[in-house]
């Protein structure tokens, strides 16, 4: 059975404009196509989502279509550029979204609703940055519930200071960041089938129960 992968690209560019991060993004679904992995990629920038850390805040908000999706998949990455060394705004933005996800959890074991995906990351950039942007957001993932297998963090950087980004610097030819992903796919999509056929047994109802017997707060 085939998998699904939801791919948000965090470019601070709204449709038609060229995303070097969607060009990476491509690649990578590229390879998960190959595995029987069936991609999807949603443009942030193209929609109207108000600051905020709930999965709806009404008037207009276009985020819970968004999230609706999210809930859909097998595999979650988020993809963002590099702007003055850290993950867009607009990336940050997904992440204080997806907080609004830790109210809707299953009613009998509590998990989060994105317990049961893998979590991976896609970085591009002319600048340095790259390994506090995967550190970060593979953290908040996890702590959101998804599973990150090793080695699915891709990114292409160029040289120090201003320069060329990864379509104009050929970076589709550079063989560390196709390397990476193609561990990234491969690991993305064999983690998949391992939840799948393996789901996580942890009941966090019962455990915050269990926290209470001996806390004082």
């Amino acid at each position: 059975m085939s998998k699904s992968a939801l791919f948000l690209n965090c470019t601070l560019k709204p449709s038609p404009a060229e995303s070097n991060t969607q060009a990476l993004i491509d690649k990578v679904a590229g390879f998960l196509g190959e595995l029987d992995v069936v991609s999807e990629t949603i443009r942030v920038a193209d929609y109207r989502i108000p600051f905020g850390v709930a999965s709806d805040l009404g008037d207009g908000d276009e985020w819970p279509s968004i999230l609706k999706r999210v809930k859909a998949c097998d595999i979650l990455v988020i993809a963002s550029p590099i702007w003055f060394g850290v993950r867009s705004s607009v990336c940050q933005m997904v992440l204080e979204r997806l907080d609004g996800t830790y109210a809707d959890g299953d009613p009998v074991n509590g998990q989060y609703p994105l317990y049961g995906k893998v979590g991976g990351v896609i970085i591009t950039g002319n600048e340095d940055g790259a390994h506090d942007v995967a550190a970060n957001t593979l953290f908040n993932l996890t702590h959101l519930g998804c599973t990150v297998p090793p080695n699915v963090d891709c990114y292409w950087v160029g040289d120090a200071g201003p320069g060329p980004s990864y379509i104009a610097a050929h970076g589709d030819r550079h063989r560390y960041t196709n390397r990476t992903a193609l561990y990234m796919a491969h690991n993305l999509a064999w983690m998949a089938d391992v939840l799948a056929a393996n789901p996580c047994p942890t009941n966090l109802r019962e455990l915050d129960a269990r926290a209470l017997e001996f806390s004082d707060d």
